[in-house]
Formats: structure tokens, sequence, C-alpha cells
């Protein structure tokens, strides 16, 4: 069987897209990738040996990922598809009513501003009205908020919220085309905000400079038609899925990482929410994030517009929609499929008997793995000067670089060892017990993992990690091509 391997799971199958795997169901293809690629193990299944949470398994278009499927025999030419959380049918009602649909009115500017739309006949002067009476919250303004602001805009919605807590950086102008050079370090609901009036001034522009939390998630979206997730991480989606369902907000789910992307309609009309697809997010550092793996500039643009068309069509109750489906698109290999989702009864959410019933009572930090645990031995660290200065002076130390390949190719460490975390507990006898042993990657996130996953492997040498990732020591350490301290 030919099984395709999505980006955030590459590295425990040695980088590879794919794999040929012989077997004739589920279980003897997972069997089949463990046998082939040890490491496989660990990021397919959690201690208990049962399956993540946060991967769904497909063949072809069917979802094969309960236990009870795991058995059946499969067709031979099916291709399987591993499908980690990155983060339909047809037209019916319109989110808009007629009610506010004829309270609106379009003027001679606005007949010629919005022509190409009048011109449709599934759009036309109704469906114009219906998107200018429109409530759009969009929670994030960057790589997935640029195109979905920004066409939002260009359609005319009447009013659009945009919600963010960050500032304009150099490294966000490569995928985040709403900023430009001169909004450096400006808030980007600020550069958002200008964009959209420059776009359209007729536009009720609601710019929402904070951070979004279990206090304030149901009250950013209070009062709005729809909602479009363009964050980055877990913790959030779950939070915007969560105020969604709990609000009755139809939602629209875009991610993206590396050259891969999917998006799907959530909480409409009865349909699935992010937690009936996946039920928990994946341990942090387990896979890497957008930030960590990086992401080609267009995949942003190719997704965000498929969010901001399904906004669309979901605002005038036009044409096919994902509600109950997920489209993945690969930009790399140049093709998309759209996989069936189904709602889960025994979701926690909107279940037939939820148990999450309001936002404050649900501990996101401790559900996303960012709450330490506190009879959990806590990791020591080094700041990069305490780094910098052990080496210097010359001391017996081991430095492990549990980053991808395309990022130490981008950043050298000198004289760190490369080992991938899913290697770490076989290849642990390379490590000296008797000697200080420092973990780093990226943004210090994921050498924590390394030290408790080596600490659960029954590594006892003295392990700490690099505060702040390779990223704090950025002023300290150059270029692979300089290659020293």
């Amino acid at each position: 069987m030919r099984v395709v391997i999505s980006a955030t799971l590459k590295s425990f199958f040695e980088r590879n897209a794919e794999a040929e795997i012989e077997g004739n169901t589920i279980e003897e293809i997972l069997n089949g990738l463990v046998k082939t690629y040890p490491d496989a193990k660990r990021g397919l299944y959690d201690e208990n040996g049962k399956l993540r949470s946060f991967i769904r398994i497909f063949a072809g278009q069917k979802d094969l990922t309960e236990q009870i499927h795991h058995k059946e025999p499969l067709d031979k030419e099916t291709e399987i598809l591993l499908l980690p959380l990155i983060a339909g049918g047809s037209g019916e009602e319109p989110l808009i009513p007629d009610e506010r649909r004829k309270e609106v009115s379009l003027d001679d500017n606005e007949v010629e501003r919005f022509n190409k739309h009048l011109l449709l006949r599934e759009i036309g002067v109704k469906g114009q009205k219906r998107i200018r009476a429109a409530r759009v919250a969009v929670i994030g303004a960057g790589a997935l908020g640029s195109p979905v602001i920004q066409y939002l805009a260009a359609a005319g919605v009447g009013t659009i919220k945009v919600v963010d807590f960050d500032t304009v950086t150099l490294g966000n102008l490569q995928s985040q085309v709403i900023h430009g050079s001169r909004d450096v370090k400006r808030p980007k609901v600020a550069s958002a905000r200008d964009t959209i009036r420059n776009i359209d001034r007729a536009i009720e522009v609601i710019d929402e400079n904070v951070k979004l939390d279990a206090d304030n998630a149901l009250s950013l979206i209070e009062g709005f038609d729809l909602v479009i997730d363009c964050t980055d991480n877990y913790q959030a989606r779950y939070l915007i899925n969560d105020a969604c369902v709990l609000s009755g907000i139809p939602l629209i789910f875009g991610a993206i990482y590396q050259f891969e992307g999917m998006v799907s309609v959530l909480n409409y009309q009865g349909g699935p929410c992010l937690r009936c697809l996946f039920p928990e997010p994946p341990a942090p550092g387990l896979v890497p994030t957008c930030a960590e793996g990086g992401t080609i500039s267009p995949l942003a643009g190719i997704v965000g517009s498929i969010q901001a068309n399904e906004a669309l069509k979901l605002i005038m109750g036009i044409g096919e929609h994902l509600s109950g489906k997920l489209l993945r698109v690969d930009s790399l290999g140049l093709k998309s499929d759209i996989y069936t989702i189904r709602k889960d009864d025994n979701c926690l959410l909107c279940g037939s008997n939820p148990t999450i019933t309001e936002i404050t009572d649900f501990d996101y930090e401790e559900f996303c793995g960012l709450k330490t645990d506190e009879t959990e031995q806590p990791v020591e660290g080094f700041t990069p000067e305490e780094l910098a200065k052990r080496i210097e002076d010359g001391d017996a130390i081991t430095i492990i670089d549990v980053r991808e390949p395309h990022e130490r190719a981008i950043l050298h460490f000198p004289g760190a060892i490369a080992i991938p975390i899913g290697q770490l507990a076989r290849r642990q006898k390379e490590l000296n017990p008797e000697q200080d042993t420092v973990f780093i990657c990226k943004e210090g996130k994921r050498s924590i993992l390394a030290i408790n996953t080596l600490r659960e492997a029954g590594y006892q040498g003295p392990m700490f990690n690099l505060k702040g990732g390779v990223d704090a020591m950025k002023d300290i350490i150059f270029s692979n091509e300089g290659g020293r301290l």
C-alpha cells in the first residue's frame, strides 16, 4: 500500500513523504510502518500504545481512524493518508437573513466597485447586500489573516473585526502580505486596519490588539455572524473552536505548514467541531510549529483565499462548502484532496452529553501541554551567555541539536551532535552521563521535550536546556558559513 505522510510527521519517518508498506488492513499498515521506521512508534502512539488523538487516518476518502476499522480489509490500490492537526454540502440558508439584507442599499459607487459580483447570477444584488450586511471576526493578522482580511474587504464585507496581539517584524514580511516595511514594529491590527480602510473606507473596522484567552474568547466574537481562525498555535485554535460552539457561530478553520495546508468549515448547522476531528492537540514539541518548520510564502495565500471563499459562500448561502469535509492542499506535489469528516457523538463539546459547557471551566494550558506538571522534575537550563562562556572556557559538555535538517542548514551550531527527538531513546549511548549535556532547538521548546523523553527512557546523566533556543543566541553564534562562537 502507498502511505502518504503529512509534513509534520516526516521527522519520524526519516523525512520521507510517502512509503510503500505491505498490508491489507490499517492495523497491518501501521505495524509495517513501525517495523520499517522504528521512530514512527513515538510519533504515532502515546505512552499507552494508543494512536495519538491528533492524527487521522484516511483510506482513499474514507476516515478509518477509529480502532474498530483497523482490521477491515482494504482495496489493493487504496492510498493511505496519515493526517495530523497542523489547527460539505450544498448551499443552504445564507448566514445573513433577508431582514438584514433588505436594510442595505448600494449606491452608484458601490455598484461600480462590486460590478464583477453583480454580474454573477449566484451573487447579484441580493448576494452583495448580504456581504455588506455581514459581520466577520478574523482571529490572527499574520500569514493566513493577510489574504483573508484583504479579500473580505475587497468583497465588501460590512464589518470586519481583526484580533491579534503581536507586532510586525521583518521576518513576517515574507508571507504576511498585509504588512509592509513601514509597518515593522507596529501592532499587526493597526497595519491591517489601515489596509482595510485603504481598500474600502465604508467598511467598519474593529481592531482588537489583545491576546485571545479563556476570559475574552466569548466576548471577542459576540454578535458576529462568522469567525475565521487564522492563528498559528493549538491553544488559540481550541479556544476559538470552543467559543464558537458555545456561541453557536460557524467557524472557518485553516492551517499551514511547510508546503501543506488544510481548510474546513466547523460548527455549521450541526456539523462537526475541531474536537470531533482532533480531540487533543499534539504534545508541545512533538511536531514542529510553522515558526519552527517554515512555510513557503504563497501557501498562506492559497489557503487563506480558500478560507475567504468559504466565508463568502456561507454568507450568501451559495455553492458547495466544507462543512463535514476537510480540504488538504499539497502545494509541492500540486494536488489537493477532500476528506469526509464526521460529527463525534461522544465529543466533549458538541456531542450528545457535552461536559465542556463554559470556557472558564476548561484548563486550556493544561490541555495544550503549556502548564508544568508539579510532580514532574523541572528542566534546568542555561542562558545563551552562560552556554557561550562554558564553551569559551573549554568545559567538557555535550551539545545535542534536535532541530530539523533544514533549520541546521540555515544556522549551524558548531560542535553540536544532531539527533532527532524520535531517535534519542535508542541513541542515548552516544551521550556521556558523566558530563553535562545541553539540548538546543529553535525556541527552547522541543529541547525540553527531548530532555523529558530521555528521562522516560531512563537516562540518568545531567541534562540542560538552552533557554530561548538558537533564536536567543543569534547574536552570539554565526551561520554555518562562519561556524564558530
